[in-house]
């Protein structure tokens, strides 16, 4: 009986508060750490790949959140650098998964009706090929879309990231397409994975850890940051939603 009233509740809630969110300022690049989808598989008695695979099916859902409200561009972090270093099995059911997931996506009617791009960055040379070829067709066949971009860190790692850049910035001056004056801060972010994107707005890390891990590292430095103590699989648009609103109270300084 109580569960029979509190879903409508629950809806009419959600339902007020995606109202209210929608008449205040959006942010235009959101960034997820996805974090909680072992510890949820331990706590039901599951499998870890069990736990991501329910975690890929999340993704789907705060796709269709961020397009609800009007977010430009949403990263998600789904596997790092250090994430190769899991038991092989895990690591071997990751990659069916992101083989199924980038299929799955090249596939997906809500991906082409709603304009959406798709990328990865990151490593990607590190995954097998089978991994590496799904990844290409899902960005290829979106890559003309342009209502909301799509990013997935995968092999990714902040400080790698930096380093690449710095790598490439000092080519540059080697080679004297550049003069080590003429460096700025600009210079750094185009050389960056997300060259030709905005910096995110809002970081949101679920599972109740308070720390971005290597996430965007260079691009982070005046986002608004949200944790959440749902684990990642369990996250919901109430959550998502809230995070927003709490986006939207904030006043952004940018240090001035």
């Amino acid at each position: 009986m109580i569960g029979a009233l509190i879903k409508p509740v629950y809806r009419l809630y959600e339902w007020s508060l995606e109202g209210d969110v929608k008449k205040h300022r959006i942010p235009k690049h959101i960034a997820i750490i996805m974090d909680g989808n072992r510890r949820l598989a331990e706590r039901l008695g599951l499998k870890p790949w069990e736990g991501h695979r329910m975690g890929a099916d999340k993704v789907e859902d705060v796709l269709e959140w961020c397009i609800d409200v009007g977010i430009e561009t949403i990263t998600v972090y789904a596997f790092s650098t250090e994430n190769f270093s899991r038991p092989k099995e895990e690591l071997e059911k990751l990659f069916d998964i992101f083989e199924e997931y980038f299929g799955k996506i090249a596939r997906d009617k809500r991906i082409h009706k709603n304009r959406v791009k798709v990328k990865a960055i990151g490593k990607i040379e590190r995954f097998p090929d089978r991994v590496r070829e799904a990844i290409k067709h899902a960005e290829e066949v979106t890559k003309d879309y342009d209502v909301l971009q799509f990013n997935l860190a995968m092999a990714y790692g902040g400080r790698a990231e930096v380093l690449d850049a710095l790598k490439k910035i000092a080519g540059d001056v080697k080679s004297g397409k550049i003069e080590l004056e003429a460096i700025t801060e600009s210079t750094i972010s185009e050389n960056l994975y997300t060259n030709g994107l905005p910096d995110p707005d809002l970081i949101i890390r679920t599972s109740g850890e308070e720390r971005i891990s290597g996430f965007l590292l260079w691009q982070s430095a005046y986002s608004e940051l949200y944790f959440c103590e749902s684990y990642w699989p369990g996250f919901r648009k109430i959550d998502f939603l809230r995070a927003i609103r709490t986006f939207q109270e904030r006043k952004r300084r940018f240090g001035k």
